[in-house]
């Protein structure tokens, strides 16, 4: 993208607005995001690990994970500590921490490999360890492996696509903590509902994000869309008709012990990433809708069943402003919601989590995707890529890493690493370290 905004970028606001008027449509990004009963970093943390989409023409050109000093207390604060490239460029996207928090999977969309990294024996320099090449043929056909969620001695993870037609049905695909292939269970489709009860229009068989409530024997997914749409230049695909049908509109309630869809609910415009409230005492979570710019709620009501609304929007759906990654607080009091094609990142009070409401909104940059945040809710982090076909061009193609200070009222900026004049790529998903964790 050049220098002017009036680029494909603008013109893919009025595009996605005429296409949808056409179409029928009814990543652990932090502590919070981390399942209850593991181990969180409620102090300062000392690393942010970057997971690092390569770049043609750029470094090494090498998809790589990237340590970034964060305590303030470092001479190596708001700096590059290290980098591992693992070889080649593979679209890398989210990752997940094993239960015991001693390695870190990373996953890739375009050639579906996962790679291991081993961050306990010395937190400041990971190291490649395995690599689990065999995805797609272990698992029957997923590809694309997306959110990893631990499990004590498991791995559940969302696939967001399919080896016979590359397009959105897709499954949760288990296994071991020390890599090993367990089992495949495929989303609930119009043809297999799988004993779910199918509440709207739509059983579409498309995943995204995993989350889980123990307690409750209860997961969630979410759906986006399969390898044809996430690897196609972002304006080609606004302008193909058929590719823009190509979305998710489900989110799925599953029994957690039994790995069973039990009901399906109608979300309009590609549910992404979710987030279980944090206080035990609240049963509900939520999620974002892509295309249509809404916060949905998803909650148990008074006879035990759950039940989803959408709650709030995020700016205003009509131009289509594509929030990609939210977070909430420990508190289960502040979300923030960052959209991509406007670089914002918005507030919301969910004190009452059936009317949340805006009370904060900052520019970010010209394109901004993942917000995590501490377990304190006193430092955001952001990163700016999306993928690397969707990512904006010309001099609205900022890849960084920035730091904020959340004072209660507003976000101050503490610093920033350019990943383009660092020449190491595109920065997406983050998760958090520290020394602490690994002490005897």
């Amino acid at each position: 993208m050049g220098a002017s905004r009036n680029t494909i970028y603008e013109i893919a606001i009025v595009s996605m607005v005429t296409i949808f008027s056409l179409v029928s449509l009814s990543a652990w990004a932090n502590e919070t995001g981390l399942p209850h009963d593991m181990v969180k970093i409620t102090g300062q943390e000392d690393f942010v690990y970057v997971w690092t989409l390569g770049v043609e023409g750029i470094g090494d050109e090498q998809d790589k994970l990237v340590t970034v000093g964060v305590n303030p207390d470092s001479s190596q604060y708001g700096k590059v500590v290290h980098s591992v490239s693992v070889g080649g460029r593979n679209e890398a996207h989210h990752m997940g921490f094993t239960f015991d928090r001693r390695y870190l999977w990373c996953a890739t969309l375009d050639t579906s490999k996962i790679f291991v990294f081993d961050i306990h024996s010395d937190p400041a320099r990971p190291k490649l360890v395995e690599t689990i090449s065999d995805f797609v043929a272990q698992s029957g056909g997923v590809v694309g492996p997306h959110t990893i969620m631990p499990m004590k001695d498991r791995m559940l993870i969302t696939g967001l696509s399919n080896n016979r037609d590359h397009g959105g049905r897709s499954a949760l695909v288990e296994y071991t903590a020390d890599g090993k292939y367990v089992a495949t269970y495929w989303m609930p489709t119009d043809d297999n509902l799988q004993g779910a009860a199918k509440t709207g229009k739509y059983a579409d068989g498309y995943s995204y994000d995993i989350r889980a409530m123990p307690r409750m024997d209860v997961m969630f997914t979410s759906s986006f869309t399969g390898w044809s749409n996430y690897m196609m230049d972002f304006g080609k695909m606004l302008k193909d008709e058929q590719a823009m049908k190509r979305f998710g509109n489900t989110f799925v309630v599953w029994s957690l012990s039994e790995r069973m869809p039990r009901k399906i609910f109608d979300m309009p415009g590609a549910p992404l990433e979710i987030r279980c409230a944090i206080n035990p005492a609240h049963d509900y979570a939520f999620t974002i809708t892509a295309l249509t710019s809404k916060i949905w709620l998803v909650y148990r009501d008074q006879q035990g069943e759950w039940q989803a609304k959408d709650v709030a929007d995020i700016g205003d759906p009509a131009k289509v402003p594509l929030p990609p990654a939210f977070t909430i607080s420990s508190d289960d009091r502040l979300l923030w919601a960052t959209t991509f094609l406007e670089g914002k990142v918005r507030a919301f009070d969910i004190s009452d989590p059936f009317h949340p409401s805006q009370v904060y909104v900052k520019q970010i940059g010209s394109q901004v995707n993942m917000v995590s945040s501490s377990w304190d809710s006193k430092r955001l982090y952001f990163t700016s890529s999306i993928l690397s076909k969707w990512d904006k061009k010309g001099s609205d193609n900022e890849q960084f890493i920035k730091s904020f200070e959340w004072d209660g009222k507003a976000l101050k900026e503490r610093f920033v690493i350019d990943f383009t004049r660092e020449k190491l790529g595109r920065p997406h998903e983050m998760k958090f370290g520290a020394y602490a964790l690994y002490k005897p």
